[in-house]
């Protein structure tokens, strides 16, 4: 009992894994995503304590002349106030927060400006000061980590030559200006060692999961693939050995042509044995709409192939069994290229003229050797070959080191 609950949670967990590369290209930016979230959110509420004090400080200068002290209190504290509603809502803050890092550095370097020829009042730090952190998380929030740290380092010193000049290098204002350029430097190292640090956490457990997820995949690829070669190895015994048997035993005309037909429908059953959907209808397609198939089989598989067309318009349509026989194929041969050439050279052309349909897949890989190809791989002999062969069709597989060419061809029958 114990055995079957944890075969079936182990089922479970399979069903959930996602198996294709569309699947899982989120995988990769989970956690990352969500701690950009939380820093941004943490940054913004943060911004909000250190903002308003900034500016109710700001309301009682007396430090900038006239006209300047509105301009500054502008486009310092509307930028901020910008850069914390994205980071709330959680959208723009990238833009946000690098306009408010750019507009307070300019605001800082006209300082010395907005306070030419009006004495401080007392030691203490003006206003423009207080957001300087602000200004550094910004960058964390905005820019690569390069610029990041260039932001750091830069801006209080920046505000430490300003103060400087405000106050004509006054050699009581040394010791103060040194003191505040080294604890918002501090701080700022604080703040941009902890966004690093979080940021390579949760890369980290990005890259541990999407590894895991693609080994879970392979696995469950793997386990698919047995599973196929059960269902043919069953299939082979049921249809193929009994179409077999019946030919053995035919004496007269119509066992003979009884037993053909059980083979026929046993190798198209075995050529169509890993497909969701099988041999369809035989409504007639035409040959563009055979080149339209392949192509969106392509697309399906991730690669966007160009399929050549020589369609002699007068040409008869094709029977929807053999044209949908002939797209599987090539589907397969397309798989193939993908896979084993990595869609090196790959090219697909469909030709069509005077009841003859030739379609040819190309790739420039390395090639294989067809003797090598193991009996339990069944994407050669089963998925082109048989199924091909099935409608009446033939394949002709040419490879070498200058690549793989895969011709399949299927001749309307005499009148």
């Amino acid at each position: 009992m114990a055995a079957d609950v944890q075969t079936g949670v182990v089922d479970t967990a399979w069903g959930q894994i996602p198996h294709s590369t569309h699947a899982t290209a989120g995988i990769g930016s989970f956690t990352r995503s969500r701690v950009e979230r939380i820093i941004s959110l943490a940054a913004g509420l943060g911004s909000v304590l250190v903002g308003l004090q900034s500016f109710l400080t700001a309301l009682g200068s007396t430090d900038e002349r006239p006209g300047w002290h509105l301009a500054l209190m502008v486009s310092v504290f509307g930028s901020l106030a910008v850069m914390i509603l994205a980071c709330i809502i959680g959208r723009g803050v990238r833009i946000a927060a690098g306009a408010f890092a750019m507009i307070y550095v300019l605001a800082l370097a006209a300082w010395p400006i907005a306070t030419a020829g009006i004495a401080p009042a007392s030691l203490d730090e003006p206003w423009i000061w207080l957001p300087l952190n602000l200004a550094t998380l910004a960058a964390v929030l905005a820019f690569p980590l390069p610029l990041q740290i260039v932001w750091t380092a830069l801006t209080p010193l920046l505000f430490g030559i300003v103060r400087l000049i405000q106050v004509g290098f006054a050699q009581e204002y040394w010791l103060v200006v040194g003191l505040d350029v080294s604890f918002t430097l501090i701080l700022g190292g604080v703040i941009l060692t902890l966004g690093w640090l979080f940021r390579s956490m949760a890369v980290n457990v990005d890259e541990t999961r999407a590894r895991a997820v693609a080994s879970y995949a392979q696995a469950a690829a793997a386990d698919a693939a047995e599973q196929e070669r059960v269902a043919v190895a069953a299939l082979m015994h049921d249809s193929v050995l009994a179409a077999l048997i019946a030919a053995e035993r035919a004496t007269t005309p119509r066992e003979r042509t009884l037993a053909a037909t059980m083979a026929r429908e046993a190798l198209t059953r075995l050529a169509n044995t890993e497909q969701d959907d099988h041999e369809g209808t035989d409504e007639p397609w035409d040959a563009a709409t055979l080149a339209a198939e392949i192509g969106e089989a392509a697309r399906d598989l991730g690669v966007e192939v160009d399929v050549q067309r020589d369609i002699d318009p007068a040409s008869p349509p094709i029977p929807g069994r053999v044209a949908r026989a002939l797209t599987l194929a090539a589907t397969q041969a397309v798989a193939n290229a993908v896979q084993h050439a990595g869609g090196a050279g790959l090219d697909v052309a469909v030709a069509s003229h005077e009841g003859r349909v030739r379609v040819e897949v190309r790739d420039a890989g390395e090639g294989f050797d067809p003797d090598a190809v193991p009996d339990d791989r069944l994407g050669i002999r089963a998925s082109i070959v048989a199924r091909v062969a099935a409608v009446g069709g033939q394949t002709d597989l040419r490879t070498g080191p200058q690549g793989t060419v895969v011709r399949l061809s299927w001749q309307e029958a005499a009148a």
